[in-house]
C-alpha cells in the first residue's frame, strides 16, 4: 500500500469520526439533554471543538464561551451548542448547525493544544458583548481570577471593541468584575447588589481581631459600614457542608463563629440561592447599610489572592 493511499485513509477515517461526532450532536441539542451536569456539557462541547475545527479556514480563532471552555473557567448559562470562532475581519458573521462565526479583528492568541483561542482578556469581552448580564458577569469574575487581568487589560480590549453591538453592556459588566469571586452564586450575589443600586462589596476579607488574631473570612465586607455578607448556597450554611459531615456541628460552629463576628461589632447579612433568585436579600442588605452602628472593634484585611496561570499569547 503507497503512502497516499495509508494518508487517504487516515483523512477518510477522521472525517467519518466528525461526522459520526457531529451527528451525535445534532441529536443532543440543547442545555439540558442529554448530559445533565456542566461536565458532561463541556466534555461534548470540547469534542464537539476538535470536530469542526480542522474544516474551518486557516487563522480561524476559537472564541467566545468556547474559548471559556478551553481556558476551563466558569459557565452559567451560557449556550454550548455550536463552536464559536472568530475570523479577522470586519462582519461576515454567520450561524451554522455546529458553529457560530464571528468577524471582528484578531491581532493576537493564545494556544491551547494546538488550537488559536482568544486571550482571556478578549475572551472576557466578547462574552460581556453577547451573554446575557449575568452570564458575562459569572464567566468574567472566573476568568479574571484565573489569568489575573487587570482593569487595564480588559479597558484595551474594551477599545478595540468600539462599535461592536453590546459595547454599552460590555462597559457595565467589566466596571463589576472581581477575579476573587469563589463561586457562580458569589457572582451572582454582586449582580443582584449591582441590580440594587447598592454600592458593591469587597469580596473574600479576612476578618481579624484588634490584635491582630484571625476570626473567619468571609466572601463579602464592608468596611467602612461594618458588613459583612456571605451566600450559603441551597440552604442556610450549605456552602459549609461537606459529604460526611455533620449537619448539627456545622450549624453550631458556624453560628458560634457568627458570635464571635457580631461581638467584634459587625453586622452579618447572609442568604441562601433562593432567596437571591427571588430578590429577598437586596433588602435586607440595604436595611443594614443604612443601619447606623458604631464603628467595629475588629478588622478586616483582603485574603491572600490565588496565583493567576500564565498562558502563551502571541501575535497573528
Amino acid at each position: 500500500m503507497s503512502a497516499v493511499t495509508t494518508a487517504g485513509g487516515r483523512r477518510c477515517e477522521a472525517r467519518r469520526s466528525r461526522r459520526a461526532l457531529l451527528e451525535g450532536c445534532g441529536a443532543q441539542r440543547g442545555h439540558d439533554r442529554p448530559f445533565a451536569t456542566p461536565l458532561g456539557r463541556r466534555e461534548q462541547h470540547r469534542q464537539l471543538i476538535r470536530a469542526v475545527l480542522p474544516d474551518m479556514a486557516p487563522g480561524t480563532v476559537v472564541s467566545h464561551q468556547s474559548a471559556a471552555v478551553l481556558y476551563g473557567t466558569t459557565l452559567w448559562r451560557a449556550p454550548l451548542d455550536r463552536v464559536c470562532v472568530t475570523r479577522n475581519r470586519r462582519g461576515g458573521g454567520r450561524t451554522r448547525p455546529f458553529t457560530k462565526v464571528h468577524g471582528s479583528p484578531v491581532d493576537s492568541a493564545a494556544e491551547i493544544d494546538g488550537l488559536l483561542v482568544t486571550t482571556p482578556a478578549r475572551t472576557v469581552v466578547d462574552l460581556a458583548l453577547t451573554l446575557p448580564f449575568d452570564a458575562a458577569v459569572v464567566a468574567g469574575d472566573a476568568l479574571v481570577g484565573a489569568f489575573g487581568l487587570t482593569p487595564a487589560e480588559l479597558t484595551d480590549e474594551l477599545v478595540r471593541a468600539k462599535g461592536r453591538y453590546g459595547i454599552n453592556q460590555a462597559k457595565q459588566v467589566i466596571t463589576i468584575l472581581d477575579g476573587r469571586s469563589r463561586s457562580v452564586g458569589e457572582s451572582l450575589s454582586r449582580t443582584m447588589i449591582h441590580h440594587h443600586a447598592l454600592p458593591l462589596p469587597h469580596s473574600q476579607g479576612d476578618v481579624l481581631t484588634p490584635d491582630g488574631r484571625f476570626v473567619a473570612r468571609v466572601a463579602f465586607y464592608y468596611d467602612s459600614a461594618g458588613v459583612l455578607c456571605e451566600f450559603d448556597g441551597p440552604t442556610e450554611y450549605g456552602r459549609l457542608l461537606r459529604p460526611g459531615h455533620d449537619l448539627a456541628t456545622t450549624i453550631h460552629r458556624e453560628r458560634t463563629r457568627e458570635t464571635h463576628l457580631r461581638a467584634l461589632g459587625f453586622e452579618v447579612v447572609r442568604w441562601t440561592w433562593e432567596e437571591l433568585v427571588r430578590d429577598r436579600a437586596g433588602r435586607r442588605l440595604r436595611t443594614a447599610l443604612t443601619r447606623p452602628r458604631p464603628r467595629p472593634d475588629g478588622r478586616i484585611e483582603p485574603a491572600p489572592a490565588t496565583q493567576p496561570r500564565p498562558v502563551p499569547v502571541r501575535a497573528l
